[in-house]
Parts: structure tokens; C-alpha cells; sequence
């Protein structure tokens, strides 16, 4: 029998475009190049929190958020969230085309994170609407599992996305300047920040001046 390959977890904010690319790279390597990825939540509203100096211990928490409390991107962010774990309910491959679909409304076509953005990505998704109704109908559940990840991301440190973390341990939040879709680069992109990850160089932070 054949051992599966650990899936590298890949930290993720439907706020945040940098994670919207790198999202969008993860799925061409998984689809094209057949290498596993996770898809984790972490919520920049709650890393950002005043109440949070110590990110790896949170005192306010996102999924405990009220329904109508905070600034609509809190209730956005939160909204995005919890439809990404009703998605989930329907398969793994449900769980990306969803995700791919918000983000690319969020970040392509600037659409908020509302009620008829979230029906929109699921029906592009091909989700089944009556299930996905009903699994987000599951608030305290979903609310549950949303904090299940965020209280991973704090463990790890998680400070920004998308933040990668690779099966053997090690974990980096890598900013695309761009978004691609080809094979080819992403593929390059990926070898060369395992290969900084695994160096031993202890690179902690390459910035280029604007």
C-alpha cells in the first residue's frame, strides 16, 4: 500500500489578496503537479485585534464574534468563514472550488463578503444549494471548527497569509507580488521557497525596497 504524501497546510484570509495568490498557486501544483495541500483559516481581524498583543495568545477570538457585532469586514470575514467550513461538508474538491470562487469574486470583481456573494461562489462552485443551506444553518458547529483552526494558527504563530506550513515542520508566510496560473512558474516559485525553508540559512525576512 502506498503511504500518502503529507499535505502542506496553507494559512489562509479571504480578506487578503496576497493569500488569494497564494491560493491560487497552491491549486495549480495540487491540480497539475499532484502535491497536497490543506486549506487552514486564519482570521488577519483577530491577528490585528487590539485586544491580541500576543499573537499566539489570542484573548479576543473571531468565531466568538457575534452575528451583527464589528465593522462589516469583521462580519464579512467571519461570513466568508463559516461558508468555507458548510463548503467543506461537501468534499475536499467542493471545499476549493468554493474558496477559489469567493476569492476570485472578492479580489477580481470586488464583491463585499455579503450573503448574495457567498450563494453566488457556492453556486459557482456547483455546490448543492439545500445542503449548503442547511450546513450553514449549523452556526454553533461551524463556529466550533473555525476555532478548532485558529487555535492551530495561534500555536504555530501565524501573523499573516498566506502562510505555508510544510509536513516536515517548518512554516513561512511568503507575500506573491503577483498572481500566476502557469504550471511551469508556480512550480519554480514553490521549489525555491522549499528550498530557502530547508536551506538551514535561518532567513527570516527578504523585503525589496519600493
Amino acid at each position: 500500500m502506498t503511504t500518502p504524501t503529507p499535505a502542506t497546510d496553507v494559512y489562509f484570509d479571504f480578506l487578503c489578496p496576497f493569500a488569494w495568490r497564494g491560493v491560487e498557486l497552491a491549486d495549480v501544483l495540487r491540480q497539475e503537479r499532484g502535491l497536497p495541500f490543506r486549506l487552514r483559516h486564519f482570521s488577519l481581524v483577530q491577528g490585528n485585534h487590539p485586544e491580541n498583543p500576543d499573537r499566539k495568545a489570542p484573548t479576543w477570538w473571531l468565531h466568538e464574534q457575534g452575528a451583527g457585532e464589528g465593522e462589516p469586514f469583521q462580519r464579512g470575514s467571519l461570513r466568508a468563514f463559516l461558508a468555507a467550513h458548510a463548503a467543506t461538508r461537501q468534499g475536499e474538491e467542493a471545499a476549493w472550488r468554493f474558496t477559489l470562487a469567493l476569492f476570485r469574486a472578492r479580489h477580481e470583481r470586488k464583491a463585499e463578503l455579503d450573503e448574495e456573494t457567498i450563494r453566488g461562489a457556492a453556486g459557482e462552485a456547483g455546490l448543492d444549494p439545500e445542503q449548503f443551506a442547511r450546513d450553514l444553518a449549523d452556526d454553533a458547529a461551524l463556529r466550533d471548527e473555525l476555532g478548532g483552526e485558529l487555535r492551530d494558527a495561534a500555536a504555530l504563530g501565524v501573523f499573516g497569509t498566506p502562510t505555508f506550513a510544510l509536513p516536515e515542520g517548518q512554516a513561512a508566510y511568503l507575500r506573491f507580488s503577483r498572481l500566476t496560473r502557469d504550471p511551469n512558474e508556480a512550480q519554480d516559485l514553490w521549489s525555491l521557497y522549499g528550498e530557502v525553508l530547508r536551506s538551514g540559512a535561518g532567513i527570516e525576512t527578504i523585503k525589496r525596497p519600493r
